[in-house]
């Protein structure tokens, strides 16, 4: 089996730093210039965790490709870390906005498209009633909110290195002991997680039975699938098990399919037929419009409208003045409508097959170490033998100098991946050869390495 040469990989990185200072000046002048006005020369400040030592300014985007200032062409497999799922700008979402932004914006009153989404929510999903946010972050903290408010419980379960946006009670980790604790980088918690949060291992059934014994817990809140620490699947019969659990000890299950919607039109959750209280979704659902939305049960919706007190629901901790506003909602209607369809679907799973099979046939010929993972039209490689069963092992597979090594190189001849882990995602607009070009890239970056 290959080894690595550390000194080579240090090496090659170099010369591929060395490259991409070259072949964007005009990038390295608007980053030098935006760092006297922006913290760390970034809008937000996760923008500065790509390859490159600074990020590449890009001039326009459309479907799968966009261009930097410099004028170098890329093939966009990150596509905004699912925000822009669909492509970049597709005509149908970009006819809607332009429609809508001429005849009002934000009203917080509701339009008829807003009846059409909830509805088209309600048949791709199955639960009954949905609300509107701006981000799947936010959708997650109400329905945890609505969760804690009806069952007086004070905690959340969640998952090791699990993904839910910016929830604070969502950055908790076990430590090598199996300690709970913040998450390392956890910037300001407002208390210590441990406070409102247990978590646990993925798959692990005799600690999801201990952790929701005492039923203290309001909701479980899960993708799926694990995703943002890499794709980790669920063991057979794992959301038969969690959901009788669940159920059992009175505790509400939340369902996160913001990643995992690639999965299909209506999700992990229609696909395998998952039975959630609450489920929320985020990120590509408006062709990249600020847009959020979290659905419940009827069950849910009586047990909440009972304890609802009509005029305090606008201090209560859900809402937000922009959210549901008419723009993001027609944009989110052609979306589903015109966007994410079964064609879609359909399309991008088989150009994700060819991409899978490329990137195997590479691994197999230099006979590496290395697997690759599949969600849907969601794929990523991995730098281990196994695939990991949890966030744990997942966390302990990350490569930081590789997986910087892979990302320039795929950056420097036009390619963009997406920055925190080695997976791709596959547009509308993405052609067979984007797929081909990515395996020769691809194959080029280990032969180097290795070769």
């Amino acid at each position: 089996m290959t080894t690595l040469d550390r000194s080579r990989l240090e090496l090659l990185l170099r010369l591929e730093d060395q490259k991409f200072y070259a072949d964007h000046p005009k990038s390295y002048e608007l980053f030098q210039r935006a760092r006297q006005s922006m913290q760390g020369g970034v809008p937000m400040l996760w923008m500065i965790r790509w390859a490159g030592t600074f990020p590449v300014f890009v001039k326009n985007a459309k479907g799968a490709h966009f261009t930097d200032v410099d004028g170098c062409s890329y093939i966009d497999f990150c596509l905004g870390d699912t925000g822009a799922m669909t492509g970049h700008s597709p005509d149908a979402t970009l006819a809607a906005i332009n429609a809508q932004a001429i005849k009002g914006i934000t009203l917080m009153l509701p339009t008829e498209d807003a009846v059409w989404v909830g509805e088209e929510l309600q048949r791709r999903f199955g639960l009954k009633f949905w609300q509107f946010t701006l981000t799947a972050t936010d959708a997650n903290r109400f329905a945890i909110r609505m969760a804690r408010h009806i069952t007086g419980r004070p905690k959340i379960l969640v998952f090791n290195y699990c993904y839910h946006g910016s929830v604070d009670e969502t950055f908790i980790t076990l430590d090598e002991e199996g300690t709970p604790g913040p998450r390392y980088g956890n910037l300001g918690p407002p208390i210590n997680p441990v406070e409102t949060t247990k978590v646990i291992e993925f798959n692990d059934v005799s600690a999801l039975e201990t952790s929701l014994a005492a039923k203290d817990v309001a909701a479980v809140l899960a993708e799926p699938v694990m995703t943002n620490i890499g794709i980790i699947h669920p063991d057979p019969g794992y959301h038969d098990v969690l959901r009788e659990i669940t159920q059992r000890t009175g505790t509400y299950l939340i369902i996160d399919e913001t990643h995992t919607l690639c999965s299909g039109p209506g999700g992990y959750t229609k696909k395998y037929g998952l039975q959630p209280d609450f489920l929320t979704c985020g990120k590509s659902l408006a062709g990249g419009i600020p847009a959020g939305v979290y659905g419940f049960t009827q069950k849910v919706a009586d047990a909440f409208w009972a304890r609802l007190e009509l005029d305090q629901s606008d201090v209560g901790g859900i809402g937000g003045t922009l959210a549901g506003n008419a723009l993001s909602i027609a944009a989110m209607r052609a979306t589903l409508e015109n966007v994410l369809t079964p064609v879609m679907y359909e399309r991008c799973d088989k150009l994700a097959d060819r991409y899978e099979t490329g990137v195997q046939e590479v691994i197999k010929t230099f006979d590496l170490p290395w697997i690759v993972k599949r969600l849907g039209f969601r794929v990523e490689y991995w730098f281990r033998k196994t695939p990991p069963h949890n966030g744990g092992e997942a966390n302990a597979a990350i490569d930081n100098d590789l997986d910087r090594y892979m990302h320039l190189w795929a950056l420097n001849r036009g390619i963009l991946m997406t920055p925190f882990h080695n997976m791709v995602l596959i547009a509308s607009d993405t052609t067979e050869a984007d797929v081909d070009h990515h395996t020769e890239v691809f194959r080029e970056a280990v032969k180097v390495l290795f070769g």
